[in-house]
């Protein structure tokens, strides 16, 4: 029985699946988006997203060569690795998580299985703009503090356009 099993063995044999992923993650961090089936993409997601944040907790300089092993040991791609901490890892310093997105594109008319496309989140040009206002802070308000609030905005608001009526009228009495 496979009870509490929450892995996806995919049809494989551990090497072989662990083959696959690390294949899969280094072209996933090289291109910054790979076209796969859904369940490969979803198992690539719990394997690539621990070695994005890998690349955030290293400070000193032993800590970066120790996390550079340890990904270079997942990975087994030089190139791959050197890009995550270079390019990839300054990019999503500052996301507390899910750094990948799984978008589905349909079905695949050969074998019927479905496809999907996963990015890395902070490299979709298209997205980008969207995910930077949601990844502001919601303010914060409470009900009894707004009339207050409108009292001091328009208090602060008067002095700043009686200077400025004051400035505009200094050059005509010069003239």
């Amino acid at each position: 029985m496979r009870h509490g099993d929450k892995i996806n063995n995919l049809g494989r044999k551990k090497a072989h699946r662990v083959a696959l992923l690390s294949n899969l993650a280094s072209q996933l961090i090289t291109h910054k988006r790979i076209v796969t089936t859904l369940a490969k993409a979803k198992a690539l997601r719990t394997y690539v997203e621990p070695l994005l944040t890998k690349t955030k907790k290293a400070d000193t300089k032993e800590q970066i060569s120790h996390q550079h092993r340890i990904i270079f040991s997942h990975l087994q791609d030089k190139a791959a690795t050197k890009e995550l901490f270079t390019v990839v890892g300054p990019k999503i310093a500052s996301r507390p998580g899910g750094y990948t997105r799984i978008i589905k594109l349909g079905i695949r008319p050969g074998d019927n299985a479905e496809k999907a496309m996963i990015e890395l989140v902070d490299f979709n040009e298209i997205y980008g703009k969207s995910v930077a206002k949601a990844a502001e802070p919601a303010k914060k308000t409470r009900r009894a503090g707004g009339a207050k609030k409108k009292a001091e905005a328009a208090t602060e608001a008067a002095p700043v356009t009686e200077a400025s009526a004051e400035v505009t009228e200094e050059p005509k009495t010069e003239e």
